[in-house]
């Protein structure tokens, strides 16, 4: 029997969309953006994008045997949380710390609250910030891309620096647009990164409205911080992990508000914390920090944005 014929409870709208197709497209966005991270820093953004997919979907296929459940791996969830977790890493990092990542995203964050979109946080973000808290020198080890990597500073570092202002030894701000800057593997090229998040919406995976008000504004709130300068906005919108993070992670369907309305308010919670994080905390970057923040207050958020029943009553 046509399965489109069987009664069954309400919602009654039919759609092809599969997990593992908007999985597969997500990644297909993030392509441009891998093979950029392995152009620019080479060998070892290979190594450890690899190690983290690899990690990822072992642990998922681990974990599901162990807890009695189907493995669903052919679905690309697992592979997706390994690619960004991969990206959100510098080029210096040891090879055993997206190993440690991708199985703290995938054991702990994801499968234990019950797995694929069940997660109340995004999981790549949090096996980042889970490097970040225990090896903070490690994961803060920027080195230029190239061959003979050295050390260096972000954009960003060098803004929080100067303050308000645009110091001299910034990078060019076309270098920070194309990835040519240090800064973690899949952060770095935000045409790219864009590129991938126009595949997305043209695909219908994703809606421009999330990455748009998050984007917006980080872009109004720094640019009044500056006294209107729109060169030190620019580098705030085109530097670290904001266009990663507003188009592949605050997009995240397990881990966002459902409501139309919860998910604008989503996006400018996530944009205000990141500017008040970059401008006045410790560290220059806070798209990470902020994204799991309004995670954690998405329940409320659809609380209070839920539309109401018809001929419901107090």
């Amino acid at each position: 029997m046509d399965d489109k014929l069987i009664v069954s409870s309400s919602p009654h709208i039919l759609d092809d969309d599969t997990t593992q197709r908007i999985m597969l497209d997500v990644a297909i966005a993030l392509l441009p953006a891998t093979i950029a991270a392995i152009f620019y820093f080479k060998g070892s953004a290979a190594t450890l994008i690899l190690l983290a997919v690899l990690t990822a979907v072992a642990t998922e296929a681990l974990v599901q045997k162990i807890m009695g459940r189907p493995v669903t791996i052919n679905d690309f969830s697992a592979v997706v949380t390994g690619l960004l977790l991969g990206l959100n890493i510098p080029g210096s990092a040891a090879w055993w710390m997206p190993v440690v990542g991708s199985f703290v995203a995938i054991a702990i964050v994801k499968q234990i609250f019950g797995g694929v979109g069940h997660n109340f946080m995004n999981p790549a973000l949090a096996g980042r910030i889970f490097l970040t808290l225990s090896w903070t020198d490690r994961m803060t080890a920027w080195i230029t891309p190239g061959v003979d990597a050295v050390s260096t500073a972000t954009p960003l570092a060098a803004l929080k620096e100067a303050g308000a202002s645009v110091p001299a030894n910034v990078p060019s701000l076309m270098d920070t647009i194309i990835g040519n800057t240090g800064g973690s593997l899949g952060e770095t090229s935000a045409i790219l990164l864009i590129l991938g998040g126009i595949y997305l919406v043209w695909r219908g995976v994703i809606s421009a409205k999330v990455p748009g008000i998050y984007i917006g504004t980080v872009a109004v709130l720094t640019l009044l911080y500056s006294g209107f300068d729109i060169q030190y906005m620019l580098y705030h919108v085109f530097s670290g992990g904001l266009m990663i993070g507003a188009i592949y992670m605050a997009t995240d369907y397990a881990s966002s508000p459902v409501t139309p309305k919860g998910r604008m308010y989503f996006a400018f919670g996530c944009g205000l914390l990141t500017t008040l994080i970059r401008l006045f905390g410790a560290y220059p970057e806070g798209v990470a920090f902020s994204i799991l923040l309004m995670n954690v207050a998405s329940p409320l958020i659809d609380r209070y944005t839920s539309p109401r029943v018809f001929g419901e009553v107090k």
